[in-house]
């Protein structure tokens, strides 16, 4: 499966030390966890790019890099922020996996985890975890990328999120995935009513 741009880069970035410690943390082997990883990224991607097509969406988005996630003076530290959400440590929102997936997928998180299970054969429980200890790594990089000099630009942001969804809804093994964990009202389709939910959602609640 190919990896959307922004995805490809990150997947890049965990070669090697980072994939084989969350290969660790799951008890699976590195080439296992590397496809789970390059399959778990695009999702992520493609759902914070749908949420921030809407203009609340991506100003929510943006805020929520700026307050949580703004990587410290001489850039991000991926080992060390890794460390800290594999360790369970007390980073606050910027390594509450759990919390920032509440965030990205509503109500349908489980949802998220089981067709992500589904897609890569990992069982529901690490496939959860899994995107626990990946949501946070996506927010960082993403503020990262996008808050250079301490100021972001939500259009930019939007824009290049929404690359990654279109991309990853190109993917066979994402298109229904992603559709099915965006639908709020589970018609099945992705109408005004899912959007407005998922806006006034994403990152709504300051910590």
């Amino acid at each position: 499966m190919s990896t959307t741009p922004l995805a490809h880069n990150l997947l890049q970035q965990l070669q090697g030390g980072g994939i084989e410690q969350i290969a660790s943390q799951l008890g699976l082997q590195p080439a296992q966890a590397q496809s789970a990883v390059a399959t778990a990224l695009p999702l992520l991607m493609g759902a914070l790019g749908r949420n921030a097509q809407q203009p609340e969406g991506a100003d929510a988005l943006l805020g929520a890099l700026q307050r949580d996630h703004a990587p410290p003076q001489g850039g991000l530290d991926l080992g060390g922020l890794l460390g800290a959400v594999l360790g369970g440590g007390s980073g606050g929102a910027q390594t509450d996996g759990a919390g920032i997936l509440g965030h990205i997928f509503g109500g349908n998180t489980p949802q998220a985890a089981q067709g992500l299970g589904q897609a890569t054969g990992l069982d529901s429980g690490r496939s959860s975890q899994l995107l626990q200890i990946l949501a946070p790594i996506v927010l960082s990089f993403l503020a990262q990328r996008f808050l250079g000099g301490g100021a972001g630009n939500a259009a930019q942001l939007s824009q290049a999120l929404g690359d990654e969804h279109r991309q990853a809804r190109a993917e066979p093994g994402l298109s229904g995935l992603l559709g099915s964990v965006l639908d709020q009202d589970g018609d099945g389709q992705l109408g005004v009513g899912d959007l407005l939910k998922l806006g006034s959602g994403l990152f709504g609640n300051s910590r």
